[in-house]
């Protein structure tokens, strides 16, 4: 049985007694942290597999049937992405699902699709809050916002009819390829060329 090395670490206990050095080491072991963060967004979805939550489809399901439908209407990539992951935090947090997902996003799309993200939870609520007590009209309070249309658009066109189960959606492995662009190398290609 080979016995497995561990990395080096820092010999700080705190962030205050830290050296150069510690970072140097600490940014050296990064690269490896940012490569899996793909593997682990894929993870994330497989949570969604086996969570009905009393709805139609699962919560897998779901998310792939956002995506397909906005790529079946010719959205780009960055679109499809987060029309995929819109729900990857509801397991974690259902409370908060949206900030989750557009806190995962945020580094890696435009500040229109972020938004959209972040704020889904309270437009798609525009079609079933009425039934559990809440106020329908909550989205009403960013009318004047200038992504307002673009969330609305989204909830009614994509997210909202999204639990159909006889709708032929991709299936989660269609979408790796875009994960691993997006969250792989994406985000240092992406900001090269901003640059």
């Amino acid at each position: 049985m080979t016995d497995l090395v561990e990395p080096p670490r820092a010999s700080f206990t705190s962030f205050e007694e830290s050296t150069k050095d510690d970072w140097s080491l600490i940014m050296s072991q990064r690269g490896e942290l940012e490569g899996s963060l793909p593997d682990r967004i894929l993870e994330q979805m497989e949570h969604l597999r086996n969570d009905y939550g009393g709805f139609p489809v699962n919560r897998l399901e779901h998310s792939v049937q956002t995506a397909t439908r906005a790529e079946k209407d010719g959205r780009d990539d960055e679109y499809v992405l987060c029309a995929l992951l819109h729900d990857v935090g509801d397991p974690l947090a259902p409370f908060n699902h949206p900030e989750i997902a557009a806190a995962i996003v945020k580094p890696f799309v435009s500040e229109a699709n972020h938004w959209m993200v972040e704020h889904h939870g309270i437009f798609q609520g525009y079609y079933f809050w009425h039934h559990i007590g809440l106020n329908r009209n909550t989205r009403d309070r960013f009318s004047n916002h200038q992504y307002y249309d673009r969330c609305e658009e989204f909830c009614a066109e994509y997210d909202g009819p999204a639990f159909d189960p006889n709708y032929q959606s991709n299936p989660i492995e269609h979408y790796e390829p875009l994960i691993r662009d997006f969250f792989g190398s994406g985000l240092r290609n992406r900001k090269k060329s901003e640059s």
